[in-house]
């Protein structure tokens, strides 16, 4: 197993988290490189004998150590920024696996994808693809894309993170998306070549994606027969992750078994885009309890981890399993775990039953590997955290902790 106690220590693969935070201090961000890498191999086999490829979502956490990793296993890369391009190809990637979606990409930006040669770009507006077309036309380029499109399916997870209703920002709705390729087919410089869809993320049902996939190899073939040249369909991710114990999560290959029986015979290549499944259980942020705090009969330990470290409870008061770092046989305690910023808002978890922490002691926020550091902000002038790769017996610090002067870099005084 990649996360278990060993005489009574948390260990990541072979490396006790003591050791860890000894090492580097605390917060501090730990990966697991042989759940990444599991994880990954589950897409890939999956999809073995397909004409597919998996291209990890970058924004889950774009570190260079886990995206080149990632290169290593020959995965693809979708991203959604100029920046994210950049980070890929300074970790060894090839824009030739990458797919740029997003819902505004500026010239700018697609400027600069086509002068690396992305695979494709994902477009969400008519307004996009005209910007497209004419970028392209200025660099004497063509543009292969599929349209973004939005199939109405019900995602069943937080509101933030859903995008595939009418009522959201993205795609193109599917009572119009078939006029759009009509318009699109008379430009120029972009060839329409796929369809894409990304109907949300952390679904902890699989059923919503193959109902999404289904309307998608409708509307190809729909488009197939107007005389477009659709070749590959781009399903995105979205496959929910265990935050709580009890919870019930999707099997990636039992979720891909379902969305081949959809795509097999269709002729059609597939991507996917998975982020949060790959690497959300590989990582946990490290903190150390700083006190503990009674008032008016409510328990706080309060920790050197806030929201600027890990925002995801106070935006999407989402949960995530703490636990003691060295197990403990006090007396539980039902208290809040929160973080020294500045804000009511500054919490980690609501009232859990822990032991009874004491100063100095470390806890483990697990199921952090996504979304946590990428998200993260220099809120209340605090340096953002370290962050560490384990390999086996193996640990390394893969970004250094910010200090002062790094948070000041770039300011000027008139």
């Amino acid at each position: 197993m990649n996360y278990e106690f060993r005489q009574g220590r948390l260990c990541v693969e072979d490396v006790h988290l003591t050791s860890v935070a000894e090492r580097c201090g605390t917060p501090t961000y730990v990966y697991s490189a042989g759940m990444i890498r599991e994880r990954y191999r589950e897409y890939a086999d999956a999809l073995a004998g397909l004409d597919s490829r998996v291209c990890y979502a970058v924004k889950a956490n774009s570190n260079l150590a886990i995206l080149n990793l990632l290169v290593r296993e020959g995965a693809g890369f979708d991203i959604v920024s100029g920046g994210e391009l950049f980070r890929v190809l300074r970790a060894g990637g090839d824009a030739s696996k990458v797919v740029f979606s997003g819902v505004g990409k500026t010239a700018a930006e697609i400027r600069y994808a086509l002068e690396q040669g992305v695979a494709s770009f994902n477009c969400e507006s008519i307004a996009e693809i005209d910007v497209l077309d004419q970028v392209a036309g200025e660099m004497k380029k063509k543009a292969q894309v599929a349209l973004r499109v939005n199939p109405d399916v019900n995602p069943v997870t937080h509101e933030y993170i859903s995008t595939g209703l009418r009522e959201n920002k993205f795609g193109i709705d599917m009572s119009v998306v078939e006029k759009a390729y009509e318009y699109a087919a008379t430009l120029q410089h972009v060839a329409m070549t796929g369809v894409s869809c990304h109907i949300g993320s952390q679904m902890l049902d699989s059923a919503p994606m193959v109902e999404a996939v289904q309307r998608l190899v409708a509307l190809a073939k729909r488009l197939q027969a107007a005389g477009l040249p659709i070749a590959h369909l781009d399903l995105g991710g979205g496959l929910g992750v265990k935050y709580e114990a009890n919870e019930r999560t999707p099997s990636i290959g039992l979720a891909l078994a379902a969305l081949r029986k959809v795509v097999e015979g269709t002729g059609l290549a597939i991507t996917v885009e998975p982020g949060r499944s790959i690497v959300a259980e590989s990582g946990v942020l490290l903190t150390r309890v700083l006190y503990r705090k009674n008032n008016g009969g409510k328990e706080f330990t309060i920790v050197d981890a806030g929201m600027n470290d890990l925002i995801r409870p106070s935006l999407y008061k989402a949960f995530h399993e703490i636990v003691p770092v060295v197990q403990k046989d006090s007396r539980e305690i039902l208290t809040d775990i929160v973080g020294p910023v500045c804000e009511s808002g500054d919490w980690l978890a609501k009232q859990r039953r822990l032991p009874l922490m004491e100063s100095g002691d470390l806890l483990a926020v697990k199921t952090a590997g996504a979304y946590g550091f990428g998200m993260s902000s220099n809120y209340n002038s605090r340096g953002r955290a370290a962050e560490v790769l384990i390999d086996g017996s193996r640990f390394e610090v893969i970004r250094e902790r910010e200090n002062w002067d790094d948070l000041v870099r770039g300011e000027r005084i008139p």
